[in-house]
């Protein structure tokens, strides 16, 4: 099911931002590159993958609060009940009400005067690029596999390239494209990671 964007876009409603202090190691037509990384970078619902636990739910909630402050509470409820409400395509389980109410209550609490956590991007491809999801895996794969030094948020990242291909995510596929062992891929995977993998297979 595709995700309903209509209300997002019609109320210029920002999911979407580049990283804004940090600059790129190599930058081309097509794409940025982050030798160290970055966490600046917020692209909410460019992959396939949708949103399964409550606490993705919050995240993205939070996101979309600290990307949107010109939002009030009860705009940003509509926002809430909009990405929460199933038949949108953004989640993947139905919500109480009640429990909704919470989290955005939750949320609104937060202080914003910190970004908040995200993961590391090291690849960042820019929008039109024109490249198909094979070429940007073979790109993160080079670009990545030149560092030398694999972590977690590349894997996951490479995962859900492989997902939105409607490609099983296996450890031998994600240590070919990430040109190292599959050891190495073992040991970088968290348990929540081994979880997101199985969950995002079920998904095709």
């Amino acid at each position: 099911m595709s995700r309903n964007l209509n209300y997002f876009n019609s109320n210029r409603i920002v999911y979407k931002r580049d990283p804004i202090t940090d600059k790129p190691t190599h930058e081309t037509e097509q794409y940025m590159f982050f030798e160290q990384g970055t966490y600046e970078c917020y692209h909410l619902f460019t992959s396939r993958a949708k949103i399964t636990t409550f606490k993705s739910l919050k995240w993205h909630l939070l996101v979309l609060w600290y990307l949107n402050p010109q939002l009030d509470q009860d705009q940003f409820m509509v926002v809430a009940e909009i990405l929460a409400h199933k038949p949108n395509g953004f989640t993947s389980f139905a919500i109480h009400a009640d429990l909704l109410r919470k989290i955005v209550y939750e949320v609104s609490m937060l202080d914003l005067d910190e970004p908040p956590k995200n993961k590391l991007r090291k690849v960042i491809f820019k929008y039109g690029s024109g490249l198909t999801k094979e070429q940007k895996l073979s790109v993160v794969g080079e670009l990545i596999g030149r560092t030398k030094r694999i972590h977690e948020d590349d894997i996951y990242q490479c995962m859900l390239d492989l997902h939105d291909s409607g490609r099983q995510i296996v450890i031998a596929q994600l240590a070919l494209w990430l040109e190292c062992s599959a050891r190495t891929i073992h040991r970088n995977m968290s348990e929540e990671l081994k979880r997101e993998k199985e969950l995002l297979n079920k998904q095709l």
